[in-house]
């Protein structure tokens, strides 16, 4: 069965699409990734797009679904490298990819991700000077 690499990157999850995305491939994706989140306890999910030429409807779901379930998981996940097209194409198929943050590149994704931790340490140090 085919699989798309899970890399991790401290507590971080890299993962690089290299090949065109067909549905049950992005199903397997989903699931891999999920379970993977949850056995690392990973605090973020950065994946790489760059490759992808073309983005239908349903990996755009997919993408979508991966996001939402990564923050029920404590994770946030960034999407870097979208081509123009795609992004078009996104647009034009109504897809606006609510709660996906994304970034120009993996360096500039993992950033965000690197501010997001940050962010939400001081929150919860805030927080919990207040109990």
């Amino acid at each position: 069965m085919e699989r798309i690499p899970i890399l991790q990157m401290g507590e971080f999850l890299l993962v690089t699409i290299q090949v065109d995305m067909h549905d049950r491939l992005a199903m397997t994706l989903q699931d891999d990734l999920t379970n993977r989140i949850v056995q690392i306890s990973a605090r973020g999910v950065l994946i790489d797009i760059s490759a992808l030429e073309i983005v239908d409807s349903f990996i755009g779901r997919i993408l979508g679904n991966i996001a939402k379930m990564s923050r029920v998981l404590d994770a946030e996940t960034v999407v870097v490298g979208m081509q123009p097209a795609v992004a078009i194409t996104l647009v034009e198929l109504g897809l606006s990819l609510t709660g996906i943050r994304t970034a120009l590149n993996v360096e500039k994704g993992m950033a965000r991700l690197r501010a997001s931790l940050a962010a939400s340490a001081r929150e919860n140090a805030d927080g919990h000077s207040e109990v």
